[in-house]
């Protein structure tokens, strides 16, 4: 598995739909999944809804806290939180501050293709010089990896889900616009991932 940050820079970019389908067929135990605005969570709408997925509408950067308080009220949910890297360049003292609480249940998935797509891709700063992983190692989070394949990335995911640290996994994807667009819909939105949780989760 990758352990140097610059590993998956230059990898061949991988499709985010794809990639989350991935992600979404290896969610068997009730896992809580919160997705990031724009394509992050459209994908996760198309790849397979389910009650346990929250889907963040109109505020960048707020997938990680989000998922961040999710697992700290719920430490026998395992917790997913899938953002974008315009996003998470909009929010990244939550990396810290998940450093500090090292919720036991958190895995943090990136998709970055090192534009902000939805608002007319403009490029970010990972397009050039700055490395998520790299920063995420500098906030604290010792268990953060760069994917550069599917089968890698799989592979990280899995060993996150048995890992008793919160962990960070990161991709470069491509541009291509997700297959289909989440209902816009907060109040069922919240009211359905809520119910969904209400048990507190299985064992994880």
């Amino acid at each position: 598995m990758s352990q140097e940050p610059q590993r998956g820079r230059n990898a061949q970019p991988m499709n985010r739909f794809e990639v989350t389908k991935r992600l979404v067929s290896r969610l068997t135990q009730g896992e809580a999944v919160i997705g990031g605005i724009g394509n992050t969570h459209f994908d996760l709408w198309s790849a397979g809804h389910r009650p346990e997925n929250f889907y963040m509408l109109g505020s960048m950067g707020l997938a990680i806290p989000i998922a961040l308080g999710v697992a700290l009220a719920q430490p026998n949910r395992r917790v997913i939180a899938l953002e974008g890297d315009g996003s998470l360049l909009m929010q990244l003292g939550c990396l810290s501050t998940v450093a500090l609480r090292a919720p036991r249940n958190l895995t943090i998935v990136v998709m970055d293709n090192g534009i902000y797509q939805i608002t007319g891709s403009q490029p970010t700063a990972t397009a050039s010089a700055v490395d998520i992983v790299a920063i995420a190692r500098g906030s604290g989070l010792a268990e953060s990896h760069w994917a550069s394949d599917e089968a890698e990335f799989e592979a990280l995911f899995a060993a996150a889900q048995m890992r008793a640290s919160p962990t960070l996994i990161a991709l470069k994807i491509d541009g291509q616009s997700a297959v289909s667009q989440t209902p816009r819909e907060p109040v069922r939105i919240r009211d359905h991932f809520m119910r969904a949780i209400a048990s507190g989760g299985a064992p994880g």
